[in-house]
């Protein structure tokens, strides 16, 4: 069974005062190494992907088969949809993938559930609660993520009534990516010209306040593998 640990070596102190500063931080190498490669492989082969997108009806969940099966036109007006939103307002579409439920015995083993575990235990809660500041911070919670060509996240800042989020986090799992290549977790200034952004990377947590408006911009057809990832939230009790 997959089980990881923390990388001793951090620097808090300093990943701290960087938050304090300017509200995120990058800890990169996260974890020690052990078993952080089958962590990526069985992203990679995984067959049970949901994809998502946000429609004016509602958000669409297709798994595979289901796109597969789709007709030339309906997948056209899909997209029609999708690019309508995303001129104007909030839009998504990317592949998920829920953490199996820890009752589960055939997923027992699945490293996504391992790491879901290492998220929500008293030494991960304590780093990050020594990183963010905030003593009020209960538990974590996430969901895998895969963004291929055309997927993308416009702008929002996670400030949901009654998630209670203080912090949200995107742990990079892609071994190799360029910038050109899109995918970039962008964080959004005063302005529309105001950006800053994180090339994706491997074994390593973006962390960053709630509210912070930021998006993820759209993957090129140019990405030969997607941009593997655990997002999710840090949030103190309801």
């Amino acid at each position: 069974m997959a089980e990881f640990r923390i990388n001793p070596a951090l620097d808090r102190a300093a990943l701290a005062a960087a938050y304090r500063r300017d509200r995120r931080v990058r800890v990169v190498d996260l974890l020690e190494e052990d078993g952080l490669a089958d962590f990526y492989w069985s992203l990679h082969d995984r067959e049970d992907w949901w994809h998502l997108v946000h429609t004016p009806d509602g958000i669409v969940e297709l798994d595979r088969g289901q796109r597969a099966a789709m007709s030339a036109d309906r997948r056209a007006e899909l997209d029609r949809i999708v690019d309508s939103g995303a001129r104007d307002g909030f839009q998504y579409r990317y592949e998920g993938l829920r953490v199996p439920w820890s009752g589960d015995g055939e997923r027992a083993g699945d490293p996504l559930a391992a790491f879901s575990r290492l998220m929500a235990s008293a030494a991960m809660i304590d780093l990050l609660r020594e990183i963010t500041g905030h003593d009020g911070l209960a538990f974590t919670d996430g969901h895998a993520t895969a963004y291929g060509p055309g997927d993308f996240l416009t702008g929002h800042d996670d400030d949901v009534a009654g998630k209670a989020r203080i912090a949200a986090y995107v742990f990079g799992m892609t071994p190799r990516w360029r910038p050109e290549w899109g995918g970039l977790l962008l964080f959004h200034g005063e302005g529309e010209a105001d950006v800053a952004g994180q090339v994706p990377r491997f074994n390593t947590l973006d962390l960053f306040a709630v509210p912070q408006r930021h998006s993820v911009s759209m993957v090129t057809s140019a990405a030969p593998v997607r941009r593997f990832a655990v997002t999710g939230w840090l949030r103190a009790q309801a």
